[in-house]
Parts: C-alpha cells; sequence; structure tokens
C-alpha cells in the first residue's frame, strides 16, 4: 500500500490558493508497516479556538518557517514531540482555505511505527493512530449534517474509538485516500444517510 501510495502522489500536481490569507501546516503522517496508520490529534478542551476537535499536528506558518513543509514538521515536533528528521516527506495535497479564511497545505510524510509520540498537554489532549483501512470501508461512514450559511451540508464523518473524526480533517482526509489510493470515496454524503451528532 505504501509504495503505491509514494507513487501516486509523486505524480499528483498539488492545487494552490494564491490569495492573501494567514497559512497552515498540517501533516499527514502514515507509519511505515504493513498496516499503514495515520496519525491524529485531538485537541486540547480548555483551547478557546477548536477544542476538542480532531486535527492533524500542525499550525500556523510562523514568519521564520522557511516554507510551509517547514511548518508543518516544526508544529509537529511541537505538539507530540515528532522530530522532523524521523519524518520522510513524500509530497503534498490541494491547498484548502478554512471557514475561519486560513489557507491550509496538507503535507504528507511516512514514519516509523516504532516512534513514541507524545501529546503536548498544554495543546493537545491526546495522540492516536487509526489505520488507513478504517477509511476505506463504507461501513465506518457516518456523516454529519451542518449549518453554514443557511444552508445543509453534509461532511464525511467517521468516529473510531470514541472520537469523532469530522469537517476539515476528514475532507483531507477522504481526499489522500482518493488521491493516493484511488478509493473513490464521495465527499459528499446523500440525504438518508446516517449521521452522528456533533459533540
Amino acid at each position: 500500500m505504501l509504495d503505491l501510495i509514494k507513487r501516486r502522489l509523486d505524480k499528483y500536481q498539488p492545487l494552490t490558493i494564491n490569495r492573501d490569507l494567514p497559512e497552515a501546516g498540517v501533516l499527514i503522517a502514515i507509519t511505515d508497516e504493513a498496516e499503514p496508520q495515520v496519525v491524529l490529534t485531538k485537541r486540547a478542551s480548555q483551547l478557546t479556538s477548536h477544542s476538542g476537535e480532531i486535527a492533524f499536528p500542525g499550525g500556523k506558518r510562523d514568519a521564520t518557517d522557511i516554507d510551509i513543509l517547514h511548518t508543518a514538521l516544526r508544529e509537529a515536533h511541537e505538539e507530540v514531540d515528532l522530530n522532523p528528521e524521523q519524518v520522510n516527506l513524500i509530497g503534498r495535497l490541494d491547498d484548502k482555505v478554512s471557514l475561519h479564511q486560513l489557507k491550509v497545505s496538507p503535507c504528507v510524510g511516512i514514519i516509523s511505527p516504532s516512534i513514541v509520540l507524545t501529546a503536548h498537554l498544554a495543546e493537545l489532549d491526546c495522540v492516536f493512530k487509526v489505520p488507513l483501512s478504517y477509511f476505506l470501508d463504507p461501513a465506518n461512514r457516518c456523516d454529519h449534517l451542518s449549518e453554514y450559511h443557511a444552508k445543509a451540508k453534509y461532511a464525511p464523518c467517521y468516529i473510531f474509538n470514541g472520537h469523532l473524526i469530522w469537517g476539515l480533517t476528514s475532507y483531507i482526509l477522504m481526499e489522500f485516500l482518493n488521491v493516493s489510493l484511488q478509493a473513490k470515496i464521495e465527499l459528499q454524503a446523500q440525504p438518508g444517510m446516517k449521521l452522528a451528532a456533533k459533540g
């Protein structure tokens, strides 16, 4: 599976957003093993923004960051104690604009499954891993219905060990699987699908 991911990401040309917006870089860290897993975090409950939400390691770009890859690696180091030298960067995905008008650039890297990740408790409640195969099984999808700009919107959603994975994190995950494994996952749920309550 990892060989396929590497080959497809190597050929992929990510779309970039040329707008003057604050930037953020996130790291999609995949473990190098027969059953690859993706690293996710739960943001600390005491934070004023996105508290308790599931996210990739990452954050806003600092003025001293060389580029957005540096941002993603620096933030991953700060949040989960993942040394940048332990990450083999293999590609990027399309830039996204969050609901709060932040340009988010997802970077993909391979890490050893033996690396011990430790959540920085000032920012995170925990760090955990989910097998990629979990997201490839349609039976595990339970989409979230929300209202944005007075319109009902369905968003891809998964619940893993009590963690609700939804929103931009879920969209980026689904795009990653579609690009790297040609998973053909529908990003917009159809009315009638089972829904998960947020929170």
